[in-house]
């Protein structure tokens, strides 16, 4: 399996494929891809909840795409696969509209391109051209209603593949507006030759014969800056430090250990975590850590949300079930009502909580958390990461955002 087959889901461009049944979605993706991953027929509704796939597209890269149920789906089950289609569009960082060019545009067709626009979601329209029709004839029919949208455009005959590269270039010159194929886990902080101390504890919540997710994107991208990581256990960070011969630039921890960590790295050594580091990358790190502000408000009975972007199996000492309510109760907080989501459920009403604890959302995107984010501040709910409400916590707050003081 090649490096860009590994790329996690929540580091790809994610592009959805949207349009009426049967305007070609799903031929489209078939052709692009090369492959028949979507199911095609001439039945509309073809295609009923959206399909998946994670692969890499040249010139795109490493991307996820995404077939969809069509937006004017009639039958009985159809409101609620437009609503299932409608769920996805925040997580999308590009989309296709396809159009037949034998078909004047809906009121659906309006809808959801002005859903797309107001998610700021870059968006392609490709004409499928039918009937002798061609993409430019058609624009220069329904230009005027489509003007203010401001969409790029291509024809092609979708039964054909002579476009395929270049549609594929098209896309490939649209970038996500959400800067999402730009972001960087040590942006600024790693350079050539700097050594770098991972503290990555391995207990019975570590799964058996691999690390976790942020721990391995962290390894590359010191790699990939030509620095050098050293990676040891949250026991042998002292024996570590004296051994290397030079201080590190930086020690990054699990969160979890950062009590121990902090007992062991001299304060002249800067000290953060993998959560931190996730919260730069993925959210507002500003944002995160003013939230933190609202736990000394916390009273008992306070309605707190803790949500976790994945669905791992619980062990029994799992952070955000397990350590963090007990952390906060040795804190002085206790009888708090605390909920729970995980995956991609986040409610859209926040407004009864008094704050929101995230996780680290390394199986999120970045799109996706600042979505969160959004929605937590249009609430006026404060939300934490882990990592800053973990450091918080432990009294070593200042410590750990010191690296990002100028960010703050």
């Amino acid at each position: 399996m090649t490096s860009m087959e590994q790329t996690p889901k929540a580091n790809r461009v994610h592009i959805g494929f949207f349009g009426r049944c049967n305007a070609g979605k799903s031929t489209l993706i078939n052709m692009l891809t090369g492959q028949p991953i979507a199911l095609v027929s001439e039945v509309a509704g073809t295609t009923t909840d959206p399909v998946s796939k994670a692969m890499e597209i040249l010139p795109l890269g490493p991307v996820v795409i995404t077939d969809t149920a069509g937006v004017d789906d009639t039958s009985e089950l159809g409101p609620l696969r437009i609503n299932k289609t409608k769920e996805l569009l925040p997580r999308m960082n590009l989309a296709v509209y396809v159009l037949k060019t034998d078909a004047t545009l809906t009121a659906a067709d309006m809808e959801w391109l002005g859903l797309l626009q107001r998610q700021n979601v870059n968006t392609l329209l490709v004409l499928n051209e039918v009937a002798g029709i061609t993409a430019d004839s058609y624009m220069a029919q329904a230009g005027a209603v489509l003007g203010d949208l401001n969409l790029a455009y291509i024809g092609a005959d979708l039964l054909k593949n002579d476009k395929q590269r270049v549609i594929l270039e098209k896309l490939g010159s649209m970038k996500p507006k959400d800067g999402e194929d730009e972001q960087s886990l040590l942006a600024g902080l790693v350079e050539p030759h700097d050594v770098i101390l991972l503290v990555c504890p391995i207990d019975e919540a570590a799964p058996k014969g691999r690390i976790i997710l942020p721990q391995v994107q962290m390894i590359r991208e010191i790699l990939d800056a030509h620095g050098m990581g050293l990676v040891v256990q949250t026991e042998e960070v002292s024996a570590a430090l004296a051994k290397l011969g030079v201080k590190p630039k930086m020690v990054i921890t699990d969160s979890q250990a950062f009590d121990a960590v902090a007992q062991q790295v001299p304060d002249d050594i800067p000290l953060t975590s993998f959560s931190i580091l996730m919260a730069r990358f993925k959210g507002n790190l500003k944002t995160l850590a003013a939230g933190v502000k609202a736990v000394k408000n916390l009273k008992p009975g306070a309605k707190v949300l803790i949500s976790e972007g994945c669905t791992h199996h619980r062990q029994c000492d799992d952070i955000g079930t397990v350590k963090i309510p007990r952390w906060l109760k040795q804190a002085g907080y206790e009888n708090l009502d605390l909920q729970w989501t995980s995956g991609g459920a986040f409610p859209e009403n926040v407004k009864d909580f008094d704050l929101i604890i995230h996780c680290g959302a390394c199986m999120l995107t970045r799109r996706e958390v600042l979505r969160r984010l959004d929605v937590s501040e249009q609430q006026g709910v404060p939300i934490v990461n882990y990592g800053v409400l973990i450091a918080s916590l432990h009294g070593i707050l200042d410590r750990a955002l010191s690296p990002f003081a100028s960010e703050l």
